[in-house]
């Protein structure tokens, strides 16, 4: 029974933080702070770090994070970008630094102390001093190629001041593009007289100006950059980060000078505490301290998990908060047809900027917070993200607030809405719902899912806006004239958009599964069902029992398969789909019989050079293998790439046999 109860909280937690990756690495608009963020993290990885028997390879715990954006073409950083653990209070700071003084074993050591820059992570190449390329973060490993827009910010050098005698044969230098407060400012006063939708915050509005696929455009933005650091450097060698800040400096490059070598954890906590209080005065957003550790070496000692380095730690500023009133509630539908209530506020100045919004996550909190219309309530904002309500005020009450009735019918397709089991989330279930269509064919082309080339964010909201799309099986039926009128979409792009749908056509039917958007199936176990049945027809026919005797298909999973086939809406879209010679059925898929790695478990760990971490363990599946996150003694072998983690030491203290990327290929053909 227990363990039953767990597994549900673990899929509720995944699937609530793939919506919040999903609204903050690909639309750019979160709703929630990243403390709220890393206590759902938190809470799943100690749950599966105790029940390791429930960790599947798509969980979120098992990625770096973020997806490389439509319309730009991709590039593989040389050293992945890792992100950073968060601290939020001096405690946490310090049992950081008890971490790194047990690890160095009494090593002396000093930290460096920088502003955590609230902007968008880049990677700029060099070779031989000259600037290649810039890309995102994307996924860590991988990133868009946004060379031309980083072009327009003068402050980066296109190549390396003379005055420095060495320069790198080649090197990967990471810094952070921000929008300072006045051009947000000036921005969305331009957007708001022209009732286009506001940026949320200057991280926001840096991370869109990125994305367009118009250089003019985004020189109008005026971002700028800082360099903060190293990920790769062929031809110069430094001991200390503080001489790497010095170098690029003098090499001609825009380094912040706010930051401070600490000999102690306790002047790295007076320095962190000395910038919360005048942060404001910055003509940029800041939304808390980096601390690394200075000498090279040590950090190699240090070394890292799959995520996050070791040797370095982010410290949060504490959220800040306001007292406004709730002039209404109104509610929002998200892809997965989630109905998220969210506050109207009257208007107040917080974090930097004016806020007249306010999530309150669902129902549950609703009645918990016993929020009403025309209620004061305190609100805070942690890093710029759209505030949420914490409390309300009770004392000011007048008696003429109103309370907010759960609504019975979605406000966008009217169709029913219903709580599912064990979740206090309110959904609608129609995958035709006007809300939800945009996200749901976002997710429907993406990469992972049926891939379809130039499907990206200005396509589809053409697409949609104009009533050519309804629902993804409408992509299949769209014509070279509803294409070729689209806005950038001359007739060279609407062939290949075109040819691209037509080869999404032959994609295995656990891309198909992946793509339909079930809540809780996501690419694991889309393969795992797609293995199984064999057919759209024979999983949409399957019961609840029949499901939960499937491995690793447990009985939230379950219900939510359950719930998407038994909407007649969705039917109908699927009826439509098998029209078009979509592939709806595979079988035999998931059960290579004779693979070189039948019934073999293999573990994947670290990063590699030639796949994804998807596209490694689809392959492993493809040769009758069954890819694990987890290392026990029926590890067939561990294939490490870089910076492999603890899987690694365990792998070993097991036996269990090693191997490295060049030799998984070979096994691979």
């Amino acid at each position: 029974m227990q363990r039953d109860i767990t597994r549900k909280e673990i899929e509720a937690l995944r699937e609530k933080i793939r919506e919040h990756d999903h609204l903050y690495y690909t639309l750019n608009k979160p709703v929630i702070s990243d403390q709220e963020y890393d206590k759902l993290y938190r809470r799943l990885k100690e749950l599966e770090e105790t029940h390791p028997e429930f960790v599947v390879p798509d969980s979120p715990t098992q990625r770096v994070g973020g997806v490389p954006a439509e319309g730009f073409s991709v590039v593989k950083h040389i050293v992945p970008m890792m992100s950073m653990d968060n601290t939020y209070s001096a405690a946490e700071l310090k049992e950081f630094d008890e971490r790194v003084r047990k690890n160095l074993k009494g090593e002396e050591y000093e930290y460096v102390v920088e502003l955590k820059f609230d902007g968008v992570s880049i990677s700029l190449l060099y070779e031989n001093g000259r600037w290649i390329r810039g890309a995102t973060r994307g996924d860590g490993t991988e990133g868009d190629d946004v060379t031309n827009n980083l072009k327009t910010i003068r402050s980066i050098p296109m190549k390396f001041n003379e005055r420095v005698k060495r320069v790198p044969l080649r090197c990967e230098l990471r810094g952070e593009v921000y929008m300072t407060k006045d051009v947000f400012e000036s921005i969305n006063r331009e957007k708001d007289r022209s009732g286009e939708e506001l940026f949320a915050n200057p991280r926001n509005a840096a991370a869109g100006s990125l994305k367009l696929l118009d250089p003019g455009i985004v020189a109008k933005r005026r971002l700028n950059m800082f360099i903060w650091g190293l990920g790769y450097c062929k031809g110069v060698d430094f001991d200390k980060h503080t001489d790497i800040l010095g170098y690029l400096k003098d090499a001609g490059f825009r380094v912040s000078p706010y930051f401070k070598l600490c000999k102690g954890i306790e002047d790295v906590i007076d320095f962190c505490d000395s910038w919360e209080s005048k942060k404001e005065k910055l003509e940029f957003e800041i939304d808390g301290m980096v601390v690394k550790v200075n000498d090279l070496r040590q950090r190699q000692a240090l070394g890292s998990t799959s995520k996050s380095p070791r040797w370095a730690i982010a410290y949060k500023f504490p959220a800040e908060k306001a007292l406004t009133e709730v002039k209404d509630i109104i509610v929002q539908v998200g892809r997965t047809g989630t109905i998220t209530p969210v506050a109207i506020l009257k208007p107040v100045h917080l974090s930097g900027s004016t806020v007249s919004r306010a999530t309150l996550h669902n129902f549950d909190e609703i009645e918990r917070l016993d929020v009403k219309i025309g209620d004061k309530v305190y609100i805070e904002k942690s890093g710029e993200i759209i505030p949420k309500v914490l409390s309300v005020a009770k004392e000011k009450r007048t008696g003429l607030e109103k309370s907010f009735p759960v609504p019975k019918v979605c406000p966008a397709c009217a169709s029913k809405l219903h709580f599912a089991p064990d979740e206090v989330a309110l959904r609608c279930e129609n995958a035709g719902c006007p809300a939800q269509i945009k996200e749901r064919i976002l997710h429907f082309a993406s990469r992972d899912a049926m891939d379809i080339e130039g499907m990206g964010t200005a396509i589809t909201d053409q697409l949609v806006d104009k009533g050519l799309i309804k629902d993804y099986a409408d992509i299949y039926y769209l014509k070279m004239d509803d294409i070729k009128n689209l806005e950038r979409c001359a007739e060279k792009s609407a062939v290949n958009l075109l040819n691209a749908i037509e080869k999404s056509k032959s994609r295995d039917l656990n891309r198909l599964i992946y793509a339909l958007g079930i809540r809780h199936v996501g690419e694991h176990s889309a393969w795992v069902l797609a293995g199984h049945f064999g057919s759209i027809d024979k999983l949409s026919a399957a019961g609840i029992d029949e499901l939960t005797q499937i491995d690793e298909i447990g009985p939230v999973m379950a219900e939510s398969i359950k719930d998407f086939f038994g909407n007649k809406e969705n039917i109908k879209i699927l009826k439509r789909l098998s029209e078009t010679n979509i592939k709806m059925s595979q079988p035999g898929i998931g059960k290579t019989a004779g693979g070189v790695l039948e019934g073999k478990t293999i573990v994947i760990t670290g990063t590699l050079k030639n796949y994804s971490r998807s596209r490694a363990e689809e392959l492993v599946r493809k040769l009758g293998g069954n890819p694990s996150s987890s290392v026990s003694k029926n590890t067939y072998f561990v294939v490490a790439g870089d910076e492999p983690g603890s899987k690694i030491d365990k792998a070993k203290a097991l036996g269990v046999k090693i191997i490295d990327e060049k030799e998984f290929r070979k096994i691979a053909g």
